[in-house]
């Protein structure tokens, strides 16, 4: 049977299961509603919409597909679908600003068709900067953004993020990221702040403040942030991706938890669940944590989102994991392929007692109030205002900014550095001398990251060329051939990009090609600093005597220049580790506050020049 005529069946099911569940579908005028009276209290508004509501139109809000499911723009309207999101590389055919405008745009268009006209609400990863969009701002990671320690720097970053989201006419952000990574195996490690949880809970909250507070058409229109990954994804056992975090309760609220009390005094309005299990227990069915902790100890009123297809590891049987997960306290249930799967289930679990009326409003009136606060039945468009900014001057000045904060010093012979601008003559080599896809690293237009030339922006080479004077030689060979003469080389190594996963690795040495490529440079007899790109610490110790500085510059994104700015000492080096660095595998984990604590530099490190 095709796709057609299954999807009649469905709606068919659908429409027949809601006979005598709400208000008739036709018979009301809706024009004066109190819910569309934008000068009304907005739990009024909640309420009046919610008492409107048939049973299917309230699970339509309860569930939010990947945009690439949707086989017919009818499918929003049909199922009455009240979110949508683009996972990574989830775009249009063409990645341009004003063609994410219009496709957001048409799908909203489409929702407020339905009888009650309830917009929908736009996902996207925008962790950092608007990451799926070509020519948008790339901002460092996370890692980064904590090595520079400066918590107005990360609000400005939430400011300038909004901004390019709304010119895409998306609503929503799954940022930030507030787990605290215990360990450096772990593939996410640079989607966190630090490892010391008080850092990570400033930075998260200033992100929040940013992206939430930015004001746009009329003054009326807010963005909406999420706090992730509730909780204690960066505890995992030996860093595994999705893995188990094994702790004491008070551990786990000192490190993992504190996060997010103060995501909440910041207003988060969504926070996602874990893929990740606290002491054996998959959070995404842990009542405990998301409804009696999060939403009544903390006081939550935004919404709970799961993470992608995350119900569907609680449990063998589809019906038993979407029951355990909404009891719990999901409000939203990510399913980005099988949607309507999840309406049906859901549906037959009301119909069974097994998922009360009761959790349901709750659900559906924390996901409305969420849309009301942000002035979405208003405003539900693309700000079009906005969409020439992306990629702005301003913009990319902001995150040169922020790169050249983040740049930690960590070695610095005979004070090599800063450079001359006026130097005879530069040797740069390296694999991320000149990739800027590996320079941006994961979650930048697709999910793991590219190499190569994959958006707008400035390598740590075409900056080289464009700060030197004009007498000064640059030489670029990526493997390290051809040094000799020169009277500084630069070389760039470190990581190729990766994402939660495929990023989880064992060794963190540095690879070989990267080691024979400064052995190239030592041959010749040349003074050598490094500039390692990485989304973690990396096992250094056994080559640094050969190296004349060290510069970690974690994955600062789109604008190499902020690294020349400090590298030629138009602004001195100030960024201080939000990590420990381990001498070996052996040292790993290792953890600032840790018993007999050794690394190679300690949480806090930072030259100054």
């Amino acid at each position: 049977m095709g796709y057609k005529y299954i999807r009649i069946i469905i709606i068919l099911l659908i429409l027949f299961l809601s006979a005598g569940c709400g208000e008739s579908f036709f018979s009301e005028n809706l024009e004066k509603a109190r819910y569309k009276d934008p000068s009304a209290p907005v739990e009024e508004r909640v309420e009046d919409l919610l008492t409107r509501m048939t049973l299917i139109e309230k699970l339509g809000q309860m569930v939010i597909p990947d945009r690439q499911a949707i086989r017919e723009d009818s499918d929003i309207t049909d199922y009455f679908l009240g979110a949508l999101l683009s996972g990574g590389g989830s775009g249009p055919a063409e990645n341009e600003p004003e063609e994410w405008a219009k496709m957001v745009n048409r799908y909203q268009a489409m929702a407020l068709k339905t009888r009650l006209g309830i917009p929908l609400i736009y996902g996207i990863d925008a962790v950092h900067g608007h990451n799926n969009v070509k020519g948008a701002v790339i901002f460092p990671h996370n890692i980064g953004m904590g090595a520079a320690h400066d918590e107005k720097m990360v609000e400005t970053e939430g400011r300038i993020t909004a901004l390019e989201v709304a010119g895409t006419g998306i609503t929503w952000t799954f940022a930030p990221c507030i787990a605290v990574p215990q360990n450096e195996r772990w593939g996410r490690t640079y989607e966190g702040y630090s490892e010391y949880a008080p850092l990570t809970a400033e930075l998260g909250a200033a992100f929040i403040r940013g992206f939430q507070g930015v004001k746009l058409s009329g003054g009326n229109y807010g963005m909406v942030a999420t706090a992730k990954h509730f909780a204690g994804d960066g505890g995992t056992y030996n860093g595994v991706d999705r893995g188990n975090t094994i702790i004491p309760e008070e551990d786990f609220e000192r490190i993992h938890l504190s996060p997010y009390v103060a995501a909440v005094k910041a207003g988060t309005k969504t926070v996602m669940v874990s893929f990740s299990s606290v002491n054996g227990q998959k959070m995404h069915g842990n009542r405990h944590l998301i409804t009696d902790v999060l939403k009544k100890q903390y006081g939550f009123r935004g919404f709970v989102v799961s993470d992608w297809g995350g119900i569907e590891e609680i449990d063998v049987r589809y019906p038993d994991c979407v029951k355990r997960a909404v009891n719990a306290g999901i409000d939203m249930v990510m399913e980005p392929f099988r949607y309507q799967r999840f309406l049906l289930t859901v549906k037959a679990l009301k119909f069974s007692d097994d998922i009360s009326e009761e959790r349901i409003d709750d659900a559906v009136r924390r996901i409305l109030r969420v849309k009301f606060e942000t002035g979405l039945f208003e405003y539900p468009y693309a700000d079009e205002s906005l969409t020439g900014q992306i990629g702005s001057a301003e913009h990319r000045k902001a995150a040169r900014e922020a790169v050249r904060k983040s740049l930690v010093l960590l070695k610095n012979k005979n004070r090599i550095l800063p450079l001359s601008r006026k130097i005879k003559s530069i040797f740069v080599a390296g694999k991320n001398a000149d990739d800027l896809g590996n320079q941006c690293g994961g979650w930048t237009i697709s999910w793991q990251g590219l190499s190569g030339d994959i958006t707008e922006g400035t390598t740590v080479l075409e900056a080289i060329r464009k700060a030197v004077s004009p007498g000064t030689k640059v030489t670029y060979n990526e493997d390290g051939e051809g040094a000799m003469g020169h009277d500084v080389a630069v070389v760039v190594i470190g990581e190729l990009p990766y994402a939660e996963m495929r990023g989880d690795k064992e060794d963190l040495s540095i690879s070989q090609s990267d080691i024979e490529t400064i052995k190239n440079c030592n041959r010749a007899q040349v003074p050598v600093v490094v500039i390692l790109i990485s989304g973690r610490p990396m096992l250094v110790a056994e080559h640094l005597k050969s190296w004349n500085a060290l510069v970690a510059a974690w994955l600062p994104g789109t604008e190499g220049e902020g690294i020349t700015d400090v590298l030629f000492g138009d602004y001195p080096f100030t960024g201080r580790l939000s990590f420990s660095w381990p001498r070996s595998t052996e040292q790993l984990p290792i953890n600032f506050g840790d018993k007999n604590y050794d690394p190679l530099f300690p949480y806090g490190y930072g030259l100054r020049n």
